[in-house]
């Protein structure tokens, strides 16, 4: 069977698992990674991803879609030092309405450094048959029409030279600062609509040494901010990460947001909801400086709404939504579009339509998570987006209700965690049960403090 070259601008998760999917089809011949940034041989921070060393985890629902693609990859993560820690039994989590109980599920998050869960990603991709990387290596612009993209042109950074490489599928991965609206108004196409709500966010993170006796098996440690009341929505997440170390990030929007002034970190922490996370990092070692990052709006690019669209090209990951980092979606988002694209490739081929066909499935794919950030996002002080109307208000009294419930209703809480794993429709928070519950709302107080265990207690105080 003859094959065509397929090319990936990227190598983040959103580009490395799009690659998965391209290499393992049979229509698909050499698959090349374009990557701006220099790779290290090692899970280092990536200047490209200037939000990579602030707090990131990945959902179960995620996981498993990477788990899929790329067999044993959880264990690669897991030796390497990464952590598979239950949700909710392994959260100490303020949410707006109260703290959220613990209890087993089958559902988890991967907590380690980004760097780290990168660079598993990344050797797993690159060991496959037929894919190669190109590094320090930028896309300038596409080949081809208004009806297909042919291929990419790319300039070598380190040598100023140019080339294009011919393709008969091109993915854009290249996240946040995706040039593809640009690209595709070369091409003849009409401006991309863009959609965006930014809260102001501002996240300042320091990596810290975890005390001994809570090294391992400690849990993440998360309070959330409360839009309900009139005040900057401000969070801190603590979490345990590879070679026995505490990865803190604390966020502010604005007219509450933190800086980078080391002596400042603890007070800040300690100015939210709820001062747990300074309390555990009052005396535990800094192990550098705090990085700071303002890169956090939300934008959402609707290619799916172009009245054409080019065979061949196909943008998925941050290129097409972006998220306030906070609710932790992106990477699950990432690789739910990954799987759009090898479930249109499996059943379509690569024929004509397809790229339309995979566009509109990624569209669907990142709208749950945008309507979760933004509904949110928009309801603190000077926040930028179109405002709520009548529905969306109505909505917000019944999301507050039913999170208040769920605190004490486990019908409830085990709906509203696959939803927030990306793990189901939103559309399963309103059946007529949960409805119903919601509006009984919750027979019991929630916990009043800290929902730590008589072991992790004991952690902590070995230290």
């Amino acid at each position: 069977m003859p094959t065509t070259p397929a090319v990936v601008l990227g190598a983040g998760i959103a580009g490395l698992l799009a690659a998965a999917v391209l290499a393992r089809h049979p229509q698909v011949g050499e698959v090349t990674v374009v990557e701006r940034d220099r790779l290290e041989p090692g899970p280092q921070p990536r200047r490209g991803l200037p939000q990579g060393q602030h707090a990131h985890v990945l959902m179960s629902s995620g996981a498993r879609i990477i788990e899929s693609l790329l067999p044993g990859t959880t264990d690669r993560w897991l030796a390497a030092g990464a952590h598979r820690i239950g949700l909710p039994d392994g959260y100490v989590m303020l949410l707006p309405a109260g703290w959220l109980p613990r209890w087993s599920s089958d559902h988890f998050v991967i907590s380690c450094s980004r760097g780290l869960l990168d660079w598993v990603v990344r050797q797993e991709v690159l060991a496959l048959p037929g894919v190669r990387l190109l590094d320090r290596t930028e896309a300038t612009g596409l080949r081809g029409g208004r009806g297909r993209v042919t291929g990419v042109r790319v300039e070598d950074l380190d040598h100023g030279t140019g080339r294009t490489l011919e393709a008969g599928f091109v993915v854009d991965a290249t996240g946040r600062g995706s040039r593809a609206p640009h690209w595709l108004r070369s091409l003849g196409a009409p401006p991309v609509a863009e959609d965006v709500v930014d809260s102001g966010l501002r996240y300042a993170t320091r990596v810290f040494r975890a005390p001994a006796g809570a090294a391992h098996r400690f849990p993440i440690v998360n309070v959330q901010a409360d839009p309900g009341q009139d005040r900057p929505g401000q969070t801190a997440a603590l979490m345990p990460v590879e070679d026995g170390r505490w990865l803190v990030t604390l966020s502010g929007t604005r007219g509450g947001r933190p800086s980078a002034d080391e002596r400042e970190f603890v007070g800040f922490a300690r100015g939210m909801r709820h001062p747990v996370v300074a309390d555990l990092i009052a005396d535990a070692d800094p192990l550098g400086p705090v990085t700071v990052s303002n890169s956090t709006a939300n934008r959402r690019r609707r290619f799916e709404r172009l009245p054409v669209w080019p065979d061949g090209f196909v943008v998925l990951g941050d290129a097409v939504a972006s998220y306030n980092p906070v609710y932790g979606h992106g990477m699950s988002v990432a690789a739910h579009g990954a799987a759009a694209l090898g479930t249109a490739l499996d059943g379509h081929g690569l024929r004509s339509g397809l790229a339309r066909t995979v566009q509109r499935r990624i569209a669907a794919t990142a709208a749950a998570a945008w309507d979760h950030a933004t509904g949110t996002d928009v309801r603190f002080p000077g926040a930028r987006g179109r405002p709520p109307g009548r529905a969306e208000r109505a909505l917000w009294r019944y999301q507050s209700r039913l999170m208040r419930t769920a605190l004490d209703r486990p019908e409830v809480a085990r709906q509203l965690v696959d939803v927030l794993t990306l793990s189901a429709p939103a559309n399963r928070l309103v059946r007529p049960g949960i409805a119903l519950a919601t509006l009984l709302g919750p027979r019991r107080p929630a916990p009043d403090g800290p929902t730590f265990t008589a072991a992790e207690r004991a952690m902590l105080s070995e230290t």
